[in-house]
């Protein structure tokens, strides 16, 4: 992988331009040095394109710092809020795990604590659809530019979040590649009692449209396009537990209407820190 392809990996999942993803990819990647040896960090290098190697520059002596604080570090340094800094480090760290060995990667989130897990993609070794794999789905479903998808998922995903039961959020969150995670957590976040809310389905598209500033029929295809998407992601098992929580006039959301042609059928696999 070239520096190039690895920005672009953090561009589109993080749905945000050039400049950003390297200011969000340097404040990670310095930040993560903190946590290395030389040896590690070395390592490390060796398998990354060139321009990222100053990044990981270290004085080898390795701070062992929480996820709080690797967050409030990379906010710093970004010269951004805590939520908006989580959030590209978790690209940032997917990108990392594109870009190097699974062995490679494997001893760099064995250096971690299990807190480090939110920030990581989920599951000892599991099978899931990339971030941006999942916005370029909505993105043709929905007929609207990636960037528009991105902005979609993120609305769609946060509604869901705020709907169903606290606990489902988190099973559902464990079957999702990192970047597409933070609207789930803040739609949970907004709910107060941990149980399912479900809304009548024309005021959960009132609610999309209000949000994207698009109309009533726009909204619901845009519902349309990441719903069967939700499903291709997380399979038919977690998606039919998710969805048990709506109201059944929500089946109108996952009748695909527009397949979409997978060119990436072999997804990544990768291993959470908590579990080396």
């Amino acid at each position: 992988m070239d520096y190039e392809e690895f920005l672009t990996i953090v561009r589109t999942a993080a749905a945000t331009d050039r400049e950003s993803a390297e200011r969000g990819t340097k404040a990670t990647l310095l930040t993560l040095a903190e946590r290395l040896t030389r040896g590690e960090a070395r390592d490390l290098v060796a398998e990354l394109p060139s321009e990222l190697g100053p990044y990981l520059h270290t004085d080898g002596h390795p701070d062992p710092y929480d996820v709080e604080e690797f967050i409030k570090r990379t906010a710093k340094r970004m010269g951004t809020d805590e939520e908006t800094a989580q959030r590209y480090a978790a690209v940032v760290l997917d990108a990392l795990r594109r870009a190097i060995s699974a062995k490679a990667y494997h001893d760099v989130t064995s250096l971690l604590p299990h807190t480090f897990a939110e920030l990581l993609p989920a599951g000892p070794w599991v099978e899931f659809m990339p971030a941006d794999e999942f916005v370029r789905r909505v993105s043709v479903r929905a007929d609207v530019d990636e960037e528009e998808a991105a902005r979609t998922t993120e609305v769609v995903l946060e509604l869901l979040g705020e709907r169903i039961a606290s606990g489902q959020v988190d099973d559902l969150i464990e079957h999702l590649d990192a970047p597409r995670r933070p609207p789930l957590r803040r739609g949970k976040q907004q709910n107060t009692t941990g149980r399912a809310h479900p809304m009548p389905l024309d005021e959960f598209l009132e609610a999309i449209a209000k949000r994207l500033d698009v109309d009533f029929v726009e909204a619901r295809g845009r519902g349309r396009a990441v719903f069967p998407t939700l499903r291709e992601a997380v399979g038919d098992k977690e998606f039919t537990d998710t969805t048990s929580e709506l109201p059944p006039s929500y089946d109108l959301l996952w009748i695909d209407p527009a397949p979409v042609e997978h060119p990436r059928r072999k997804h990544s696999t990768s291993r959470r820190g908590s579990e080396a």
